[in-house]
Order: structure tokens, then sequence, then C-alpha cells
């Protein structure tokens, strides 16, 4: 049959392909391709035009020079009811294209493997981009594929004659959303992810969540196009599917175990750590005392650790209620009594956190700030002994250990612990004194206490000592430290300012 419409077919993905392009000749459109794609189309049998006849210009410098040419742009850029685009297209004896199919160098793919600097250059797309972003422009008049999964529809409302204006809006605006993430992870390529006057960060949509926070709020999930970070390394070995609220919960909790070198477990609720446990022993011991620490706010929370789960610890899980449970690595006598609560979340960490900044979203803007991964040995360089009494080695050991935990806390936070556990954790509250008052009700005497701000006043000071508060840190630099320094001192308390405060808002 005599062919009355042009499509331009350009893939470096495959898939379903050569039926999309039987079809599309079948329904009366002439072919134009290049390089590879017109290679396996021809050898299919399917009528194909290389692109060089087109052009009258052979690809050149390994394929990076082919479609950039008059004849294709002006071609698919052409306006069908703009007469002078017309007379234009009939001068350069150029036949308008009506649908460009093309997908891209699979840039996003190929960084996630370790190829070098100029090797993963040469996946940066040029072609295929501004093809398609042509054809979106000119959506009113071309049909622009960029995704396999939209063969089938198309094809069905070609020969329904379906191809309304809101379905050709919907294929353009998927062009632009996947070249503008394109494009930042190119940027962020080449920028080492440093932020620049524009906002280049690049993510796909891992999953539509059933909802937000709340039922009435929808909620999704998109992932770094990179591969990299907590959530593109996961198994879900249990459970049900995760919730908006689990997703949050489960980025606290794992960047809280990988804030330490030692052997953690944590419980988390809400986004806030209810109990924190670090030491030498083995993890069960350390769920012990844990749960010991706050066996009421554990109830329906998760749990998170940065040691592998055996049998022991998994039939002490299962014995409460909790929503997540977080682990690199389970034993398989571990997961099968895990898997006894049909409903519990089992998942397995495949790699450790790995973002440098976080996002907050704010009505017209977002703020982007980097992540408050201060360590401990930039901690000795601060660090400020300012009392006359000194911290002996296990307290100094228990006030770093809670300083860190109080980085996930909101502010003004508050952390009380003893022996490498928490014993108090409040943050969130406008005046540090509710936050120390609330701390302190659940911590024994002998504990030290984190603070993440510094003391304006003195009543932080005071009101530690009654519970028996044995050292305290905090970053200092308030105009008043030295009435907080003088009354440890009469009352015989180890103080020492960190210089750095760990605000959580």
């Amino acid at each position: 049959m005599k062919k009355e419409k042009r499509a331009l077919i350009s893939v470096y993905d495959k898939t379903d392909i050569l039926e999309f392009s039987k079809k599309l000749n079948q329904l009366g459109y002439e072919i134009i391709s290049t390089g590879g794609t017109y290679k396996i189309l021809k050898e299919n049998s399917i009528d194909v035009i290389e692109v060089s006849q087109i052009t009258g210009f052979e690809e050149v410098m390994d394929g990076r020079v082919k479609t950039l040419h008059p004849s294709i742009h002006a071609a698919i850029l052409a306006r069908r009811d703009n007469q002078s685009d017309l007379l234009t297209l009939e001068k350069m004896q150029v036949i308008p294209i009506d649908i460009v199919v093309v997908n891209l160098y699979p840039f996003f793919e190929k960084q996630k493997i370790g190829l070098s600097d100029y090797e993963l250059t040469e996946f940066i797309d040029i072609g295929g981009p501004t093809m398609l972003r042509a054809a979106a422009k000119n959506y009113k008049d071309v049909i622009v594929v960029v995704d396999p999964k939209d063969y089938q529809e198309i094809l069905e409302k070609i020969e329904r004659n379906e191809l309304d204006l809101s379905f050709r809006k919907k294929l353009a605006s998927k062009v632009f959303s996947l070249t503008s993430a394109y494009d930042a992870a190119i940027a962020n390529f080449l920028s080492n992810q440093e932020p620049g006057e524009y906002s280049c960060f690049s993510y796909k949509l891992g999953s539509k969540l059933r909802y937000g926070e709340n039922p009435h709020q929808q909620g999704w999930l998109y992932l770094n196009t990179n591969g990299k970070g907590i959530f593109n390394n996961i198994q879900i070995l249990n459970g049900k599917e995760l919730s908006y609220n689990n997703i949050k919960d489960i980025d606290s909790a794992v960047k809280i175990v990988y804030s330490f070198n030692d052997k953690v477990i944590t419980a988390v609720k809400h986004n806030v750590p209810c109990s924190v446990a670090m030491g030498d022993e083995n993890i069960e011991d350390l769920f012990d005392k844990l749960y010991n620490a706050d066996s009421l706010s554990i109830f329906g929370g998760i749990i998170a650790t940065n040691q592998k789960i055996e049998k022991n610890l998994a039939e002490k899980l299962t014995s409460i209620f909790l929503e997540v449970i977080v682990s690199p690595d389970y034993s398989q006598e571990a997961i099968e009594i895990l898997k006894t609560k049909k409903n519990l979340r089992v998942i397995r960490l495949l790699e450790k956190p790995t973002d440098l900044y976080e996002f907050c979203s704010i009505d017209g803007a977002i703020l982007i700030q980097q992540i408050d991964n201060f360590l401990d040995d930039q901690y000795d360089e601060n660090f400020k002994i300012v009392t006359e009494k000194k911290p002996d080695e296990r307290q100094m050991r228990d006030l770093i250990f809670a300083q860190r935990v109080s980085k996930f806390v909101k502010s003004n936070a508050i952390v009380t612990a003893k022996d490498g556990v928490t014993c108090g954790i409040c943050g969130g509250q406008t005046s540090r004194i509710w936050a120390a008052q609330n701390a302190l009700s659940r911590t024994p005497k002998g504990a030290i206490l984190a603070s993440d701000g510094f003391f304006p006043f003195t009543d932080v000071v005071e009101e530690a000592y009654k519970y028996g508060i044995s050292a305290i840190i905090q970053p200092g630099g308030s105009l008043k430290d030295k009435d907080s320094i003088d009354l440890c001192n009469k009352y015989g308390i180890p103080m020492v300012f960190t210089g750095v405060r760990h605000f959580k808002h």
C-alpha cells in the first residue's frame, strides 16, 4: 500500500520495536531509521529507509552525528497549519515526519557500573534528546514516543483515529520529564553532585504509594537515577507494601545505625529514635538493653541494626508488635521465623546511606542542605572540657554516643544515656527545659546528658543535677556559657563543649 505518513524510529532499547514497526507499516507509515535500529528492521524484512537517504549525509564520528540535519528537524518541527512552514518543506523537498520513536543511550544505567569519566561521557545522547524535544514541542502535529510501554496504546489509537490533543500532550510531557531527569543526571555527574545555580537532581518514579502521611494524601516514591542510596538497594523479604511513613522511618533508622562504626541497634517511631543501644556485646544482648530502655514506645515501631540478625534475635522480635525490621543480613533460620508474622515488613539492606544532601519543600521553593554527618574525628578537633572536673573514659564514650543520637532528634533535643544505651530522648519542644524535664524523668542516676544546642540559661544544669546526671555535653556558644560552667563546677559535673550545633527542624 502507498505510504501516506512517515515515522522516524531510532531506539537504543529494542524492546517490542519489531512488532511496533510492522504494525506501523501496515497502518500506512513509511519508516526511516538509523544505525542499529535500521539494521535490525531490515534484517526482519520490515520496509525501512536509512536516514542518510533522507539527509544525503552519511553517519560520522562513530554515529555521533547522524540525525542532526535540517531535513530531519524541519520535517519534525513544521507546523501543519502554517503555510510558510509547509512552503519551506516544499522548497527543501522534505516530507513531514508524523511520528518520532526514540529512546536514549542508557546513561542512567551506565553510571551505576563504575565506568571511567571518558567511558560514561560516550553514553550522553545528543541526537536523541534533540529529536524528542523537537517532536514534543510540535506535539499538536507529531506523535512522540519515548516509552516502549506506550506502543500498544498508540497503535490502538491510530487504528481508531483517537490521537486527540490531550493524549499528544501526555506523550510530550513524558518526553520533557525524561529529558529533564536525563540532563540533571549528566549535570550531577559533571559537577560531582555539587549544587549549582539550578537544581539538578534526577529521580524516577519507583512506586505510587497507597497514600501519604495520612489516607487523604497521595504519596509517591521517586528513586535516584544513579542507583545509589538505601531505597535503590533493598530487598523486601516479607510483609505488606511499604507505606510513606514506613519509608521515612526506615531512612532515619538506617542513618542512625550507620552513624556508628560500633554494633548498634535502634527502635524508631514517628521518624524519631525511641532508643538506641551501642556496644561490643552480641546484637541479641544489645536488643535487650534497647527494649528495657523503652519497652513502651517500641510498640508499632521499627527496628534497624547494622549487624546480621540470627535466630535468637528473630524470636525476640516476633514476640512484640513491629511494623518493619531492617538489617544488612539475616540467617535463613531468622528469615523463616520472621516470616511467621505475615504483615511484618522484613528488609535486607544492600547499601549504606550515600546521600550528600537533604531536601525540604516549602511553598514555591525547595531548601537544600548538606547531610549532618559530623564524625568523631571532627569532634576531637573541637572538643573542649570547660569544667574543673573531667569526664572519665566511660562517660566520654557515652557523651559522644548521645551527642550523635541527638542529630536525629527534633530540636530542642535532649538525650540521656548510660553504658551505651539511651535512657531518655525528647525533642520538638519550644523550650529546651521542657525537653530536658521529659528526658530526665526516664533517666537513672549516673547517666550523662547531651544537648543539640547550647544552654542560654542554667535551668538545664539545675534539672540535670536533681536527676543525678554525671556529665554533660553541649555545643557551647551562649553569651551565658559561664553561668552554666560555674554551676557545673559547683555540682562537680564535668561538661564538654563540642563547638558543633545539631539542630534538626
